[in-house]
Parts: C-alpha cells; sequence; structure tokens
C-alpha cells in the first residue's frame, strides 16, 4: 500500500492521487452502477465546483440528509475538496431532533433527497441559517419553503477542473458528526482532514487490504464505521466498495456473493442476527475472507467465524477519536473476545472516577491518548466545557469502561453512564444483555439501571422476542438465575416490540430510562411476584 505524508492527507490529495495510480478501476459500485477511480475523481471535482457555484467555500457547513448512494460519497467528498464541513445527519431523524441538528450545526446548506424533503422543508421556515436546499429527486415539499432549491445534477453539472489542492489542509474541519446520543443529547464531533483518513490509513495497513478487496458496506454512511472504517479503508488500499442501501439478513449472503465482497464490517448485533439464519448455500459460497465485528463474545466469535469460515477482527474506537486498539487474524484466539491491544498508535490508561490509574485486571474508565499528531477530533462543536470534560487531565475520556489484561490486551465491559450498581455489587450492563441473549426465544435485549426503593440501583430489562416466540418472565427469570450470578437477575422485566434505536443500530437507552422511570409501578417485578433468588 502506497502512502503519503501528513500534509497529504486531505481528500484532495488523495483522491487525485488514487485516480492517477488505479484509473479505470472500480473505486464503487452500487446496484448496476460502477464507478471507477477516475470516475470518482471527476465526479467530486465536479461536485466541489457545483457546490462554489451556490456560494459554499472554506469552513461552511453543509448537512446532508442522505441514505447509502454513490451521490453520498460525492457530496462528502466534492465538499471536503473546497474544504467545506459536512454534517452527516442520521437518516431517522426528524422533527426536534432534525431541528436541532440543523441548527445547532450551523448548516448553511441542506442536501437531501426525496425521501427524506418533508421533513427538511417543514422545519426550513424556522431555520434563519439556511440559505438553500440542495434536493436529490422531487423537489415540491422544498419548494414551497421559499429558500432556494437546487437539482442535485444541476450541481453535478458543474466542470470537473480540480479544485486547488493546497487551499485545504490536513489539519481543516472535514465533519461535523453527531455522536449517536445513547446517554443523552447529541455532540456534534469535529474531525479534521487527518483524522478519517489515517483511520483509513491504519485499517488498510493493519487488516491487509490490499487492491484485490472488495469492502460491501451495508452500515449507513452517516456513521463513521462505515465511512471511515471502510469508505476510506479501500481508497486507501485501491480496493473496492460495494454500497448496499442497508443491512438485510434475508439478503445479506446473496449480496456478498453478488458483489464479490472479500470484507466487511458489522455490529455485534447484526451477527447475531445473521447466526440465527437458516444456513443458505450462499453463506458458503461467498469469497470474504475477513470480518470486523463490534463486539463479539468469546463463543460468537468462534461460532461466527467457524459458520461463515471467515477470519474475525475487531477494534476499539469512538467518533471522537480512531483505531485505539486492533485485534488483527494473527492474535490469540484466547484474546477474541478482547478489543485487541494497540499496536504503536495509542497509549491506554485505565482510571478510577479520580483518574487515579488502576492495575492490571481493574476495571474502569477507559483513557485514551494518540502517539501521532491529528487522529482525535477537534473538540464538540459549541460545546467548550463539555470538550475540556472529556479532554481533562491530558487524556480523552470515553465514557467506556474496560480492563486491560497483564498482555494489555483491552476487555471492553461496558458504558460508564450504563453500569449498575446493586447491592454493593457492580453490574455489567452489557454481560447481562449478552446473557439474556442466549435465551433462545429472544431476538434482543436493554438492561437498564432504575432507582431502587432501598437505594442504589435495581436491574431493569427491556425483552423483544423472537416471532412467534412465549416466554414469560417468571421463566425468564429462572433462566437467568441459572446462567448468571444472584445480583445480576433483573428485578423488573417488560416484553417490548422493539428498542429505540438510532439508524447505526445502537439502543438509545436514555430513552429507555424515561419509559421505565415512568412506568415503573406498572412494571412487572419479581419482587412483587414472590419470586426469590437464591445465592
Amino acid at each position: 500500500m502506497r502512502d503519503y505524508p501528513l500534509q497529504d492527507r486531505t481528500i484532495g490529495h488523495l483522491l487525485a492521487a488514487k485516480a492517477t495510480e488505479n484509473g479505470d478501476k472500480t473505486c464503487v459500485v452500487c446496484d448496476a452502477k460502477r464507478y471507477s477511480y477516475s470516475d470518482v475523481h471527476a465526479a467530486t471535482n465536479r461536485m466541489a465546483n457545483g457546490f462554489t457555484k451556490l456560494g459554499i467555500g472554506k469552513s461552511d457547513h453543509v448537512a446532508l440528509l442522505l441514505g447509502n448512494h454513490p451521490e453520498f460519497l460525492f457530496a462528502v467528498w466534492g465538499l471536503g475538496k473546497i474544504g467545506a464541513v459536512a454534517v452527516p445527519i442520521n437518516t431517522a431523524a426528524k422533527g426536534e431532533q432534525l431541528r436541532y441538528f440543523l441548527a445547532q450545526s450551523d448548516a448553511k446548506w441542506i442536501v437531501v433527497e426525496s425521501e427524506f424533503a418533508n421533513r427538511v422543508a417543514e422545519l426550513l421556515p424556522s431555520l434563519a441559517g439556511v440559505d438553500g436546499v440542495v434536493c436529490l429527486g422531487r423537489s415540491d415539499a422544498c419548494v414551497a419553503s421559499g429558500k432556494r432549491v437546487v437539482d442535485f445534477k444541476d450541481v453535478q453539472s458543474a466542470g470537473d477542473a480540480a479544485p486547488p489542492v493546497d487551499a485545504v489542509g490536513y489539519s481543516d474541519p472535514a465533519f461535523i458528526i453527531y455522536t449517536s446520543g445513547t446517554t443523552g443529547p447529541s455532540k456534534g464531533v469535529v474531525s479534521p482532514h487527518a483524522q478519517g483518513l489515517n483511520i483509513g490509513r491504519y485499517c488498510a495497513d493493519q487488516y491487509g487490504y490490499t487492491g484485490a478487496d472488495v469492502l460491501y458496506v451495508c452500515l449507513p454512511l452517516f456513521h463513521v464505521n462505515a465511512l471511515w472504517y471502510s469508505c476510506n479503508a479501500a481508497l486507501w488500499a485501491g480496493a473496492t466498495i460495494a454500497l448496499a442501501a442497508r443491512f438485510s439478513a434475508s439478503r445479506f449472503w446473496d449480496d456478498i456473493c453478488r458483489t464479490g465482497a472479500t470484507q466487511f464490517n458489522a455490529l455485534g448485533a447484526m451477527a447475531a442476527v445473521l447466526l440465527k439464519q437458516p444456513p443458505t448455500d450462499a453463506e458458503r459460497l461467498h469469497k470474504v475472507r475477513q470480518s470486523m465485528v463490534v463486539p463479539l463474545s468469546k463463543q460468537a466469535f468462534k461460532d461466527y467465524a467457524a459458520r461463515f469460515r471467515l477470519e474475525v477482527t475487531s477494534l476499539f474506537a469512538a467518533t471522537e477519536t480512531f483505531a485505539v486498539t486492533i485485534y488483527r487474524p494473527d492474535e490469540p484466539i484466547e484474546k477474541a473476545a478482547s478489543a485487541g491491544h494497540p499496536h504503536g498508535l495509542s497509549e491506554i490508561a485505565i482510571v478510577d472516577d479520580h483518574d487515579q490509574a488502576l492495575g492490571a485486571g481493574e476495571v474502569g474508565e477507559i483513557l485514551v491518548r494518540p502517539r501521532e499528531p491529528w487522529l482525535g477530533m477537534l473538540g464538540y462543536y459549541k460545546m467548550p466545557e463539555a470538550t475540556l470534560e472529556a479532554n481533562r487531565n491530558l487524556w480523552f475520556h470515553t465514557g467506556d469502561r474496560g480492563r486491560l489484561d497483564a498482555d494489555g490486551y483491552l476487555w471492553f465491559v461496558d458504558r460508564k453512564k450504563e453500569s449498575i450498581r446493586r447491592r454493593g455489587e457492580n453490574i455489567s450492563a452489557y454481560e447481562v444483555e449478552m446473557l439474556i441473549a442466549r435465551h433462545a426465544d429472544v431476538a434482543e435485549v436493554a438492561a437498564i439501571a432504575v432507582a431502587s426503593d432501598v437505594s442504589e440501583d435495581d436491574v431493569m430489562t427491556y425483552v423483544v422476542l423472537r416471532p412467534g416466540a412465549v416466554l414469560t418472565e417468571a421463566a425468564l427469570v429462572e433462566f437467568c438465575s441459572a446462567n448468571m450470578s444472584y445480583f445480576m437477575v433483573p428485578r423488573y422485566i417488560a416484553f417490548i416490540d422493539v428498542l429505540p434505536k438510532t439508524a447505526s443500530e445502537k439502543i438509545e437507552k436514555y430513552k429507555l430510562k424515561q419509559m421505565a422511570e415512568r412506568d415503573l409501578a406498572m412494571l412487572w417485578d419479581r419482587e412483587k411476584a414472590g419470586i426469590k433468588i437464591t445465592r
């Protein structure tokens, strides 16, 4: 893999270099559409010039409400070439949440596809800072707003002369990406060009991606997993991005075979769903050699690797950081459930609530700092206090808890704000969920802390059953009692049709906490049911 110095780690430099190196080689494929590296370079030049004609310049913020289309990449990379700041928005956002993203980010223009245009249109009269809207598809709803409305095709029709690459620097802001908001209001993470590109460079190097690889991308492009850890990694390796609209368990392996994919990233929830699908011929006929999954238990790791006959990799990262640790295919199998270890790129500390270092094996908050410049965020947009709090004592505080073993491998435990303390015992919500998820009738589960009537916390679980399953609360408690420590067994259980999630499939636990607090007196309570848990 060819490398480039730090000063050339901007999207303009990288796309120009890769177009020269790879020319007609396929860069992006989506359904029947194929774009070579030269095509992508030209398309992003046209987008850059088209945005410039709209009056968008360096440091201007442009929000994008687009699904997984090549046009998403063309728009984001085109904005990057002129030094504008892309603000990818979760496509599930609507109403006040969407208004928050658009207003808080100071978006000057909005790029939206027709499917989401009505959501944007109803907010436009209240968004004084927005100059106009670029619509991919029909734009009737936005036209009525009185704002300037431009067809995406018109932006694409500008000339394909490359903007001056030296006008944009590696430390210039490239993105404002909102955190998932699983524990509260979303924060806008301001990321420089070098952050996302360094991530792609590092993943391509550590996982051994080459120009022969095809990286299948079905996770949403507005999330860094897909954009940085797949698309940017493919660019650095000179590989092909096979873009899918979304994850579909029933079509997954057929898509994988059709595209000739050799690698894909998956969430732990995706892996669990795939493992529960009936076996198919396609899952044995694929060309995949590697899958990055976060997180997986040791047993799920083994089941996943054996059934689908592929190498499993993992890592620890956050929107604010980079690939802090990496688990590569050549790592010891006994470390399979870990997130790997730093490969010279970062320092990690495990600390208590007072930032005092803890020893090997002790669980505490995971603190991170890079060994190279411009690997992390510039800060939270318009949130200086939150930025200072997260970076106190010269370390970035992840808000995650974990432990380092004697060999330096990082083991994720849970989110700090999702840990539960009951009767003097610290309980990992993640572990409760993993154990309950082993029940054959359980499709998904989320564990949260609720206030106990005898101080500290009680354990509450929301459970989604598999279609056709019949399971009682008492039967689930019996299963839990047989499979986990007595103090971990949930006191409250609620069966629910669907868990609230972000579009990147992260459970919005703060919503579950609000529901539990509101409905606590009406929830099924094993103590009221007279069920005793023995030690």
